[in-house]
């Protein structure tokens, strides 16, 4: 570990400070009985796993998923079928969509600690500033990057360099904290930057996440920061 100071504290935004799995799950579920309410004949679980699916496979930002999902189940687009869907999941989003129980006071504890705060995401830029505001965080960050702000997805350099920039802060005294190894830790260390696994929001059971430290709760940091900043 490095002897620096931290100075900067970067986040990851989904399942890292707002619970993006489960909001999804909720969502898909309800668009799902939303279709078979208005007569569309599939089945519930079986259906929703056939959703994820596409979502795995195009990203979970995918904008055409349940026209998909309509044609692949029934050859062609039924726009009844369509408007249910697209209609119950935005409305089960906005109810379901949440923080982690300690996110704000935590954050206002970094803030009083006199740090500056960013966001590093791989949403476009629309998709995370709505999630922001819709949960009241957007006033707590200095700088937000998005994929649209470099076009590349962690854990490719760019979007750490970028915002550290932003911030006018150097690698070495920023710490970035996310829930994907493979995109969140690998990336901010290969740049030099301090790493906190967000092990409370990963959905896959991790052995090694390759961080400095792992986190079963974001208020964890607020300590680690205090023994390293003293």
């Amino acid at each position: 570990m490095s002897g620096l100071l931290v100075e900067s504290v970067i986040f990851d935004l989904d399942n890292t400070l707002l619970d993006f799995m489960k909001m999804k799950s909720v969502s898909i579920n309800a668009a799902v009985k939303a279709m078979i309410d208005v007569g569309m004949d599939i089945n519930q679980e079986e259906s929703v796993n056939e959703i994820f699916t596409i979502y795995d496979t195009k990203g979970y930002e995918h904008q055409e998923v349940f026209n998909e999902f309509i044609i692949n189940k029934i050859g062609k687009i039924n726009y009844k079928y369509l408007a249910a869907a697209i209609v119950e999941y935005k409305k089960a989003k906005e109810i379901s969509l949440n923080l982690y129980p300690d996110v704000i006071p935590t954050l206002n504890k970094l803030l009083n600690m006199n740090l500056k705060l960013g966001i590093v995401s791989d949403a476009p830029s629309r998709e995370a500033w709505m999630r922001l505001y819709t949960l009241e965080l957007h006033n707590f960050f200095e700088e937000v990057v998005t994929f649209n702000d470099t076009g590349v997805y962690k854990p490719a350099k760019e979007p750490f360099i970028k915002i550290s920039e932003r911030l006018s802060a150097n690698l070495e005294e920023c710490m970035m904290i996310g829930d994907w190894p493979e995109r969140d830790i690998k990336g901010a260390g290969q740049l030099g930057m301090k790493t906190a696994f967000a092990k409370y929001g990963s959905t896959d059971d991790i052995v090694d996440s390759g961080a400095d430290y792992d986190l079963d709760s974001l208020s964890e940091v607020v300590d680690i920061i205090h023994q390293i900043n003293k």
